[in-house]
């Protein structure tokens, strides 16, 4: 832990909150169909865009209308990337001839990307092939991002509308947010990391020799052009199995630094988009404050306890006390590396730099923690600000009961309905999360998964069944649904077992809260709007954060704490007494 270190969180804090207004009021001005520096080239684009999927972009969609666009769109490009996976065997661009993964495993990569998951059970580089990882996963990394920002603009339109049903148009939203959102900062992007040095070529893998006289294959392809949108859009799979921590991938400190802000840009931007569309900064503003209190508490506690030392190393002879670098590139070092886990986290990415299984008991409870959020501490690009909005929405029915006043929001009363709707979203994925974590380690069909023994076996389930439903993607690396070469992990049902559950427990993850939030935008947007009065309590101040960050830990802490001490807690004691 050096001052150093410190500073590089401070500079990285600083400027991801100026460039929240920046990203923020352009993403703005796109959503409210006014002109932006783009718009001469990306207009005429638009417009040919509708008349190809032959959509009326002014027609508007109530919430129900809304929301099955979205699932029926999504379950179309589910079939689709489904039957580009199995096809890998006639593909083009297949240099090295990849053939196609079980249908078990592929089933569970379709539902992870569909979802903005992108949890793994392959390895990129050694199944995948350039045409798989380019018009299937690169592709679908844009869709579900773009998914995702659409249902939050359409959320925000419900929450600050004056009058009528409307959350605006799903098509328009998708199409504004792939033209003139993600496509342009990922084109910029990835020439920005092809100057660092990540690759970008269709060429066959390499095979040379080593200087113990043995030979090696580099892996090579497309990298920078999934990189940027793995990103970009909260996605987090990597083109090469160990992810951002593969210098093809991230090969410099500035690259690293360049990743680690875009993970953050969007979903920090869409609490200003969200200032300007209710006519009150503050309220922007009093959001992303409360997420960013939050994800500094998380950076540092999770810097604390990696900037020491264990007792094993101790007790292993190591000289002073380094830190523990076990599992961390040492290009990144432990201020960005528990810079890189902390952001990953509290953003639906799973986008890694080092090895979460070695990390510390305490260090490895913060991203455990973050997810059990409900990832709204910023969380993915569009979902961690609706998912935010639920907590907001029960933050002022909690305050409501505590001064005996209607609760209202933005003006508008929050009644029994609203509240309902609120608790499916917020509480059904942290019931699936234990449920699936229950099934995984209770029946016989969820052993073959499970590496470790004791607390650390538990803490690597626990992670993949919160990390699947929160669709955040990272993973410690002890839980498989793959099938080793020499079948020790197979068991009956055992691996297809785990490739099914969490497939389920992604799509449900992914959908139901998105159906809810899109539930509340319509019962509050025809709502009329009450003047403020000297009762009213203000959302936009910094007494109205305090209570919100307290509604999300207190939620998070009665929902996981007794399991998250048969895992990583006990674990970090059990380190302390050794």
């Amino acid at each position: 832990m050096t001052g150093q270190g410190w500073l590089q969180i401070a500079i990285y804090v600083a400027v991801l909150t100026a460039l929240t207004p920046v990203i923020g009021g352009y993403m703005a001005r796109v959503f409210r169909g006014e002109r932006v520096f783009l718009s001469p080239l990306l207009r005429p684009v638009e417009r040919l865009t509708y008349r190809l999927i032959r959509v009326d972009p002014s027609v508007s969609h109530d919430w129900k209308s809304y929301a099955r666009t979205t699932i029926v769109f999504s379950a179309l490009f589910w079939g689709a990337l489904y039957l580009i996976l199995r096809t890998q065997g006639i593909h083009p661009f297949n240099p090295e001839d990849f053939h196609s993964g079980t249908w078990d495993v592929t089933f569970n990569t379709t539902s992870s990307f569909i979802s903005n998951t992108n949890w793994q059970y392959y390895g990129g580089e050694t199944t995948m092939t350039y045409f798989s990882q380019m018009a299937g996963l690169a592709v679908q990394n844009f869709i579900s991002a773009a998914v995702g920002i659409a249902v939050a603009i359409a959320v925000i339109r419900g929450f600050v509308s004056r009058s009528g049903s409307s959350l605006g148009n799903f098509w328009q939203d998708l199409t504004r947010s792939i033209l003139y959102v993600l496509l342009p900062i990922s084109i910029v992007g990835a020439l920005f990391l092809v100057s660092q040095g990540v690759i970008q070529n269709l060429s066959p893998y390499e095979t040379f020799g080593t200087l113990a006289g043995g030979e090696q294959t580099l892996a090579l392809g497309p990298v920078a052009s999934q990189e940027v949108i793995k990103e970009l859009g909260t996605n987090g799979g990597g083109f090469f199995n160990v992810n951002s921590a593969m210098p093809f991938e991230n090969p410099s400190g500035i690259s690293n630094f360049f990743e680690m802000l875009i993970i953050l840009l969007i979903p920090a931007g869409l609490t200003s988009v969200f200032g300007r569309f209710s006519g009150n900064r503050r309220q922007g503003w009093a959001l992303y404050g409360a997420m960013l209190t939050m994800f500094v508490a998380a950076v540092a506690v999770v810097y604390l306890a990696e900037a020491h030392a264990t007792p094993a190393q101790h007790l292993a002879g190591v000289a002073g006390d380094p830190g523990n670098l076990e599992g961390k590139e040492v290009r990144f070092g432990i201020p960005n590396s528990a810079l890189w886990t902390a952001i990953t986290t509290v953003a639906s990415c799973g986008a890694v730099n080092a090895a979460f299984d070695s990390l510390t008991g305490i260090g490895g409870l913060v991203p455990m923690f973050n997810m059990s959020t409900g990832e709204v501490v910023f969380g993915g690009v569009g979902s961690g600000l609706y998912g935010m909005l639920l907590f907001v929405v029960l933050a002022v029915f909690i305050a409501g009961l505590m001064v005996g006043r209607t609760p209202e929001y933005l003006g508008k009363k929050i009644e029994a309905r609203e509240v309902k709707l609120v608790m499916i979203g917020t509480l059904f994925v942290p019931l699936l999360a234990l449920t699936a974590t229950a099934l995984a380690i209770s029946t016989k069909w969820g052993g073959p998964s499970i590496y470790n023994p004791g607390p650390q076996g538990f803490s690597e389930t626990l992670y993949a069944y919160i990390s699947q439903p929160n669709n955040n993607g990272s993973a410690f690396a002890g839980y498989t649904g793959y099938v080793q070469p020499n079948g020790t992990n197979v068991g009956a049902f055992g691996i297809t077992f785990a490739d099914l559950l969490g497939g389920f427990t992604m799509l449900l993850g992914r959908f139901a809260p998105l159906v809810a939030a899109l539930a509340v935008a319509g019962a509050v947007a025809p709502k009329r709007v009450a003047p403020l009065g000297p009762g009213t309590f203000r959302t936009d101040t910094v007494t109205f954060a305090v209570l919100l960050i307290a509604t999300i830990v207190i939620v998070a802490a009665l929902t996981f704490f007794p399991a998250f001490l048969l895992g990583p807690i006990v674990q970090g004691l059990t380190d302390q007494l050794f």
